[in-house]
């Protein structure tokens, strides 16, 4: 694969939404490989689909012969970026931050090759660097190469104020640390091009200045677009929460069910973003219609859930699905939810057991839901919400919740 097509599939992908110097990036990369990283905080033990773009386009760039750095906060994690959020975020502790950067390593190494050739990826901690950092030395190497009228112009600050939420005095200095990690990623790495989500830009850009005005160096940037849903949503958010990517917080199962239930409207998108399938495989996929576009849904989950937990897990969640979506069983590996055995001998009412099994977020939601006809037991219709289920539902040991046509739970007793 030539280092020189980056850009573009990047593009037809859907992946860029600014460059800095789309001109200088691609001469950059046509005179041969180039460094690149994107920064990611440590504010929970795995990351979720909403970090996946970022995953994705570190992937491609690794596909064409480029080095992808991952960056971990560890030192920034301790302050919490404000951009894109109206409230500080809850303060951390070392412990805390060191488990969870633990966790966060995992979610790359499905996705990146690691290793000492020239296009494997590298994991760096900005800890190193932060951690030795003096106030009064940052404030006169770094801090005289930035105005507060530049930094209040920038949207990650300037939306916070215009919102007339607080902006804590630690938090304004997010944007210098990040611009540090910038320079210093260049110095140590030979990082050219930093990547982001738009809410960076920014910051890349502040990065990209002082680089410039201490080292005499012309580094880039790019940012990817924020991702939401056909009807508007915020992607991966969901009732059951967030879209974990490490099989712990998440099973494949319910991962590979969360791109299946995937709008009509999003599926050649995702399949760009969030596949390696070839484009002119996925054009003729979102070209499907009618009933046609549940084969291209199920692709796309099968494809996802490879890539985030291998093809093995991957085809088990798929035929889990075709068995107890096509077939009507309870599969044995739909997820499960353990209930105390006399809680069951006792009976509990349908609406307290669909929320208990997450099939709803609250009570209200599960009696909406069975006043829809929405809900079944067992593969029947559940019409009185205060309905009793006990242990005489138990069905091979399991009783089988399903909501709507695509949502299904086995409740065990212990």
């Amino acid at each position: 694969m030539t280092t020189n097509n980056f850009l573009d599939e990047a593009t037809a992908r859907g992946f860029v939404f600014q460059c800095t110097d789309t001109d200088a990036v691609r001469a950059a990369m046509q005179a041969g490989p180039i460094t690149a990283y994107i920064g990611f905080d440590c504010t929970a033990d795995s990351l979720h689909v909403g970090s996946l773009v970022q995953i994705m386009i570190l992937r491609l760039l690794q596909k064409h012969g480029h080095k992808p750095v991952v960056l971990l906060g560890g030192g920034t994690t301790r302050i919490g970026d404000p951009s894109g959020k109206d409230e500080s975020r809850q303060m951390l502790t070392d412990e805390t931050i060191a488990t969870n950067m633990v966790g966060i390593r995992r979610c790359f190494t499905p996705f990146l090759r690691f290793g000492d050739a020239p296009s494997d990826a590298m994991l760096a901690n900005n800890a190193d660097w932060l951690d030795s950092l003096s106030y009064i030395g940052l404030l006169r190497d770094v801090g005289s190469h930035f105005t507060i009228n530049r930094m209040l112009s920038f949207d990650s600050v300037k939306l916070r104020l215009d919102r007339e939420q607080p902006l804590t005095f630690l938090e304004f200095n997010y944007m210098i640390l990040q611009s540090y990690d910038f320079r210093e990623l260049s110095r140590r790495h030979g990082v050219t091009l930093q990547i982001g989500g738009s809410d960076q830009w920014g910051n890349i850009v502040a990065g990209m200045e002082l680089t410039r005005r201490t080292d005499a160096k012309s580094v880039y940037g790019l940012t990817t677009p924020l991702i939401t849903t056909a009807s508007g949503g915020k992607m991966g958010k969901t009732a059951q929460g967030a879209i974990w990517l490490t099989v712990d917080r998440l099973s494949a199962y319910d991962y590979w069910q969360f791109w299946r239930n995937t709008e009509d409207g999003d599926v050649g998108r995702f399949l760009r973003l969030f596949t390696d399938l070839p484009l002119s495989e996925i054009a003729r996929l979102e070209a499907l219609g009618g009933a046609e576009i549940n084969e291209a849904k199920k692709i796309l989950a099968t494809e996802a859930t490879s890539l985030a937990h291998g093809p093995e897990l991957a085809a088990i969640a798929a035929e889990t699905a075709r068995r107890a979506f096509e077939e009507g069983e309870a599969a044995a590996s739909l997820p499960t939810v353990i209930v105390p055995a006399a809680d069951l001998e006792d009976g509990i009412p349908a609406f307290r057991l669909f929320t208990l099994a997450g099939l709803a977020t609250s009570n209200a939601e599960a009696r909406r839901l069975i006043r829809g006809g929405g809900a079944r037991v067992n593969d029947v219709a559940v019409t009185d919400e205060g309905q009793s289920i006990g242990s005489d539902l138990l069905r091979d040991g399991a009783i089988k919740l399903s909501a709507g046509r695509k949502q299904h739970r086995l409740i065990k007793v212990e």
